[in-house]
């Protein structure tokens, strides 16, 4: 393999219950090659019933990386993953022209396509005063002040993510000015090129999905999953969909019953926030889930062309 030869990232992207982990299968098993996840929930071995990872069974056909990677009790933040990508990335291309990334985490996502803005360290004191103030008065107290002072920030997917909304309070506390402002900066330049494509499906077949995989990881444990995790409650991967439900029934803030209604209402509101995001994106090849396909041949066009280019602009310059 020449070392000159063009790298590719093939990122599959989508909503929750959409088909990405299958269709990423699917694809890097024709391209002979490996996945990374981008699900910043599956990064964690504990988490299992409540992250649809994928099964044992899926895990032998291609080579994952980033499941069952960290322990709960660590903390693992989107600069870290983009850090870790970038060096995994570059020893996978020493044997594979192609690998895949997916995952439904747009931040993450970002993250290793894009880099992160280079933020400001926040002042002394000033995370744990924030993340004291989200335990105690709850995610809506802290929405309420970005909004006031970002409200760039409070327009965005981002508002429903309280590890973001305490970063996005920590700028502006630090510096006096929005976090918005840090996002103008240009994206980085990657050594590789990226195919990036996300997966949708029919409405009302996307929602009936979500509803399924609830009550399937109900039926698996969820609630006992739940449980056990108590001790890690407050860390964001338990604050998210799937997981705080469950800790509102265990609160005796509800009945089952309603722990059930508002797990798939919940999840199909993150699905929904899940596509918003995507397509705001401006980014991706948009794609039904069943389409393999016309996606494998999308993808092996885009290398044709952008290859083919290279030799003539090679050629050219000689």
């Amino acid at each position: 393999m020449s070392e000159s030869k063009q790298k590719y990232l093939i990122i599959i992207a989508g909503p929750t219950a959409v088909g990405k982990t299958a269709l990423s299968i699917q694809i890097a098993k024709a391209l002979n090659t490996e996945i990374i996840s981008a699900d910043s929930r599956q990064f964690f071995r504990e988490l299992n019933i409540g992250t649809a990872k994928p099964t044992s069974e899926e895990l032998l056909q291609v080579t994952h990386h980033f499941i069952n990677s960290h322990s709960i009790s660590e903390i693992y933040s989107a600069g870290d993953f983009e850090r870790d990508v970038l060096k995994l990335l570059e020893k996978l291309f020493e044997t594979h022209d192609y690998v895949v990334m997916t995952g439904g985490s747009g931040f993450y996502v970002k993250a290793v396509s894009e880099g992160l803005d280079d933020l400001p360290a926040p002042l002394p004191g000033l995370r744990e005063s924030l993340t004291e103030k989200l335990n105690v008065k709850g995610l809506n107290v802290l929405q309420d002040e970005i909004r006031a002072i970002d409200p760039a920030f409070a327009a965005t997917s981002e508002i429903n993510n309280p590890q973001r909304v305490v970063r996005a309070l920590e700028v502006f506390y630090t510096t006096g000015s929005p976090i918005s402002q840090y996002h103008l900066k240009n994206t980085q330049k990657r050594p590789f090129k990226q195919i990036l494509i996300a997966l949708d499906r029919d409405r009302a077949e996307l929602y009936q999905r979500i509803d399924d995989r609830m009550d399937m990881m109900l039926a698996h444990g969820l609630v006992d999953e739940a449980k056990a995790l108590q001790p890690y409650r407050s860390h964001h991967a338990l604050q998210t969909v799937g997981y705080k439900e469950v800790y509102g029934y265990l609160d005796n803030a509800y009945n089952e019953k309603e722990m059930i209604r508002l797990l798939k209402q919940n999840s199909r509101r993150y699905a929904k926030r899940q596509l918003t995001w995507f397509r705001h994106q401006g980014r991706f090849e948009w794609f039904q889930a069943d389409e393999y396909e016309k996606i494998l041949t999308y993808i092996q066009a885009r290398i044709q062309d952008n290859d083919q280019g290279q030799e003539e602009s090679y050629s050219s310059s000689r």
